[in-house]
C-alpha cells in the first residue's frame, strides 16, 4: 500500500482537489482510501440513532454495519488524538491511502495553496513538501524551493501522476 498526504490551509481546497483526484486514480484501476483530519470536534453519527445512543451510553467503540457499508466509532475520552501512524493501522489495504491535511506530520505531502486565502506558503519551510499545486503559480514560484514541482491546481490529471510518483510504501 502506497501512501501520500495532501496538506494545506483551510479553505485551500484539498477537499475539492481530493474528490476530483479519487476519480482520476480510480479510473487507472487503482482503489484508493483517504484520512482526514478534523480539527474541530464533529461527529458521524445522529442522536437519537441507536449507534449514537451506545455511544451516548459509554461505549468505548461502536461498530455499525449493514449490507452497504460498516463504520467503526472510536471515543478517545482522555487517550488524546492519535498519531498518523497509528490510525493508518486502522486502514484496510488498498493500492494508495490518500491522506487530507496532518501538514505538521512528517510524511510526504504536497501543498494546496491559494494567495486568495491569505496564508503562508508552508513549503518553504517544509522539507516534507515535495510539491504545491495552485491556482496562481506566478506569484508562487518564487517562494519555492527549487526541488519543489509547482502544480497547476485544476490539472488533476498532472497531480495524479504527480501522487502516484511520490508515494511511499506505508
Amino acid at each position: 500500500m502506497k501512501f501520500f498526504g495532501i496538506s494545506g490551509w483551510s479553505g485551500s481546497g484539498k477537499t475539492t482537489l481530493l474528490v476530483k483526484l479519487i476519480p482520476a486514480l480510480k479510473e487507472k484501476g487503482l482503489k484508493v482510501s483517504t484520512i482526514k483530519h478534523a480539527h474541530h470536534r464533529f461527529d458521524v453519527d445522529k442522536p437519537g440513532k441507536d449507534s449514537y445512543r451506545h455511544r451516548d451510553a459509554g461505549a468505548t467503540e461502536v461498530l455499525i454495519s449493514s449490507h452497504h457499508r460498516w463504520a467503526l466509532l472510536h471515543e478517545l475520552e482522555d487517550e488524546g488524538e492519535p498519531s498518523l501512524q497509528e490510525l493508518t493501522a486502522h486502514m484496510s489495504a488498498v493500492d494508495i491511502l490518500l491522506v487530507e491535511g496532518f501538514k505538521s506530520e512528517s510524511h510526504m505531502k504536497m501543498e494546496i495553496h491559494r494567495p486568495s486565502v491569505g496564508k503562508p506558503l508552508i513549503a518553504a519551510q517544509d522539507p516534507t513538501i515535495l510539491g504545491v499545486a495552485t491556482d496562481e503559480p506566478e506569484i508562487i514560484r518564487s517562494m519555492l524551493p527549487d526541488e519543489v514541482v509547482l502544480l497547476d491546481l485544476n490539472d488533476v490529471a498532472a497531480i495524479a501522476e504527480f501522487v502516484l510518483a511520490k508515494a511511499e510504501p506505508l
